[in-house]
């Protein structure tokens, strides 16, 4: 059977818009966030098939799991929490004001060994431990028969996403970057003749006016 997955998001959290580093901090929606959150779940109840019964993932974190719940009420969908789904840790950055973070961040070189770079920050995940829980997070999500499924998380934790589901391998993810705002919604897609996986839609931001 084809599979299709709807990698959404977060919308618009406290983190935002107080310019606070978000990681591992628990963040919640905004009033705006959770009006987002309303449209996306209308947006994925006309696109999956009233028919079906979709499988709903979500980062535990407050603001995806706030998110999830919304399209889990539209779909008639439980929300399975999975931590490997959240976003990096900052370690002792999350929480704190970005600006605070921008003057200790160590940058990764341009060339050689970007995985397990040391950032500069004390308990922050490598990108090869953050990489390593979303891979691992992917390969049970995509072993289940459901041919629908969504999963909520984070900007940066997409790009890991993604490249598991392409089957990039974890030693060329050190470079790689899919960029998305908050709010927005990927399409993945598997064939069920040539089993080819496709991104149908990436980072699609969907109408909503604040």
């Amino acid at each position: 059977m084809p599979k299709t997955i709807y990698v959404v998001t977060h919308p618009e959290a406290t983190h935002h818009v107080e310019r606070l580093v978000g990681g591992w901090y628990d963040s919640v929606l905004t009033a705006n966030g959770r009006r987002h959150a309303q449209v996306i779940a209308r947006v994925l109840r006309a696109r999956i098939p009233s028919d079906v019964e979709a499988e709903l993932f979500s980062s535990d974190s407050l603001r995806a799991r706030a998110t999830a719940e919304a399209i889990g009420e539209s779909l008639g969908a439980h929300v399975i929490a999975d931590p490997r789904l959240r976003e990096k840790s900052y370690g002792i950055a999350d929480g704190r004001p970005q600006g605070w973070l921008d003057t200790r961040f160590v940058p990764p070189p341009r060339s050689g060994e970007r995985l397990v770079h040391d950032e500069g920050i004390s308990g922050a995940e490598t990108k090869a431990d953050f990489a390593a829980r979303v891979f691992a997070a992917m390969a049970e999500i995509t072993a289940s028969d459901a041919t629908h499924q969504v999963i909520v998380t984070h900007g940066f934790t997409l790009t890991f996403i993604i490249a598991a589901w392409i089957g990039m391998p974890l030693s060329a993810v050190g470079s790689v970057n899919f960029r998305a705002e908050p709010g927005s919604v990927s399409t993945l897609h598997e064939d069920d003749y040539f089993h080819n996986r496709q991104v149908s839609a990436l980072a699609e931001r969907l109408a909503f006016y604040d």
